[in-house]
């Protein structure tokens, strides 16, 4: 496999994460559009890190980045589900159109 192959498999991840942050309602599908962006972003990390032409220290430093954003990645979604799961308690619906709880 070559760089180009990680980075194309990287950009359709991202455009499908994309449009589905963009064309989704449910706040739950829109959670796993983004995680599927920050998992292309990954991929494209450990692309470079694997077949740039590096010293070894940053070929470590990228797995290490790459443990941080995933681990990063677990928290926010952690978080986002516990907030959902409390909208829905208060409002039945995780419809992002029909939540208006946050507005002034």
């Amino acid at each position: 496999m070559e760089l180009i192959h990680f980075q194309l498999l990287a950009a359709i991840l991202f455009s499908i994460g994309l449009y589905g942050v963009l064309a989704r309602r449910s706040a739950v599908l829109i959670l796993m559009s983004i995680e599927l962006m920050l998992n292309a972003v990954n991929i494209n990390i450990i692309g470079y890190a694997s077949f740039g032409n590096f010293s070894n220290s940053f070929s470590a430093f990228g797995h290490v980045l790459i443990v941080f954003v995933i681990t990063i990645a677990a928290a926010e979604l952690a978080l986002a589900i516990a907030i959902l799961l409390r909208l829905y308690r208060n409002k039945s619906t995780v419809n992002v159109d029909e939540i208006n709880i946050l507005k002034g």
